[in-house]
């Protein structure tokens, strides 16, 4: 029996808990295959309505699946906000660690991040608006996700080894704390994309052509590589 069977016909485990049930190789892929949809469905309603307005009879709708299913694996709303927050750390950690920073020389390997950071934002607009509502509510499911502060704690050992080694071959200049680069490197296009309407609208000028996007990621390296590299 699958795991859609249990959630839509539960009295045919009797009194088996979730824990107690039988763990197979099949169950674990159908496990696997489930949340992956769930998460997916999650992420896109929670990135068009924020946690406010999300509904879980839409994720539901959008994931094809039964309800009852969502709240078995993550209880509630808030807990399935949390996951997607840890999935989408993930997934930009995980893109992160596909350039192999580590190999490039030091000045190359933070342009190559800043480039990533902005060309990422652009395809995944939706990890700017998980972001948009995390922070509208301060914050508390990334305050109460270890699994949130393991992801992203190794992006920071990076630059700061990166940072050391420019030091010491003369590339790049000491004193620079990795965190708050790295925060400046990921607020720069965060805050252009997240407010190039009203940015756009006040100055009177379209700052999402190709045009401005290009000298915008210009801009930035400018900015990030002035302040690093050693005079």
């Amino acid at each position: 029996m699958h795991e859609l069977d249990f959630i839509n016909h539960p009295v045919n485990y009797g009194d088996m808990t979730r824990d107690a049930m039988p763990v197979t190789e099949e169950r674990l892929r159908d496990a696997d295959r489930s949340q992956g949809t769930i998460l997916a469905a999650a992420r896109g309603e929670f990135a068009e309505f924020g946690l406010g307005g999300a509904r879980m009879d839409r994720i539901a709708e959008r994931a094809g699946l039964n309800k009852r299913l969502i709240y078995y694996y993550f209880t509630d709303k808030e807990a399935l906000f949390q996951a997607v927050l840890e999935q989408a750390y993930r997934d930009i950690r995980e893109a992160e660690q596909r350039l192999n920073l580590l190999e490039l020389k030091p000045a190359e390997a933070l342009r190559r991040l800043v480039e990533f950071t902005w060309n990422y934002y652009l395809d995944h607009p939706e990890f700017l608006t998980l972001l948009n509502s995390a922070n509208l509510h301060k914050a508390r499911h990334l305050q109460e996700s270890q699994r949130a502060r393991e992801l992203n704690s190794p992006l920071i050992e990076m630059l700061a080894q990166i940072l050391e080694r420019g030091r010491r071959e003369g590339s790049l200049r000491g004193g620079v704390d990795p965190l708050q680069l790295y925060i400046s490197i990921a607020a720069l296009p965060y805050f252009y994309l997240s407010n190039n309407h009203t940015l756009s609208a006040i100055f009177g000028r379209d700052l999402m052509t190709a045009k401005a996007r290009n000298e915008r990621l210009s801009h930035m390296c400018d900015l990030i590589l002035g302040y690093v590299l050693r005079d």
